[in-house]
């Protein structure tokens, strides 16, 4: 059955494009939630005298999406969980949260169905994100689950045992001065200290 789009259908096609798809989910889908028409004689003849304003609408609806795909590619967001041992998260990050976090990071709304998740995220870390903005325009955020503070923090206290453990005899002391910087290593400077 040839039907009229009215607007994008994710992987069928974009406002003004006539596609044939099964007569179930014409009628029971696309015409019933306005996604499309009947491709009549009547209709076709008044999509060719839309067509240019169609035309214009598609143009401002790739400029938008080109923005914001400037604005989210490599945007880091943080999504807050709660992080158990080894890394595990208690319950997922979904895309509804990391939609949420995007949105509060660029103040631009982001449907929750255009992030590609794959599969809810159940490890703390940083793990990349691809956003659908417009048909073939896609974006990739880095989403930190988890508070990095806390991870660098942890990092450091394992740092200091771990040289503390490994380097000081038991009559010596030893200072150290660790800091995380904005790539996540850890640098650190081990100076004696005389008693």
């Amino acid at each position: 059955m040839k039907v009229i789009l009215l607007k994008e259908l994710k992987g069928k096609g974009g406002e003004g494009d006539v596609i044939d798809v099964a007569r179930g989910f014409a009628n029971n889908y696309l015409l019933t939630q306005g996604y499309a028409v009947l491709a009549t004689k009547g209709n076709l003849k008044q999509l060719e005298q839309r067509k240019h304003n169609i035309a214009k609408r598609e143009e401002t609806r790739i400029a938008n999406a080109e923005a914001l795909k400037a604005k989210l590619d490599d945007l880091k967001v943080t999504v807050d969980a709660q992080v158990g041992e080894e890394g595990q998260l208690f319950g997922s990050v979904t895309s509804v949260m990391v939609a949420d976090a995007i949105q509060a990071a660029v103040d631009a709304e982001i449907d929750k169905r255009r992030v590609e998740l794959g599969k809810p995220i159940k490890v703390a870390g940083v793990h990349p994100v691809t956003v659908s903005l417009y048909r073939d325009i896609k974006a990739t955020v880095q989403v930190v689950v988890g508070r990095e503070d806390v991870e660098a923090e942890d990092a450091i206290d394992a740092l200091e045992e771990a040289i503390d453990i490994a380097e000081s005899p038991a009559d010596e002391m030893v200072e150290i001065d660790a800091q995380v910087s904005e790539d996540g290593t850890v640098e650190a400077e081990v100076t004696e200290v005389e008693e």
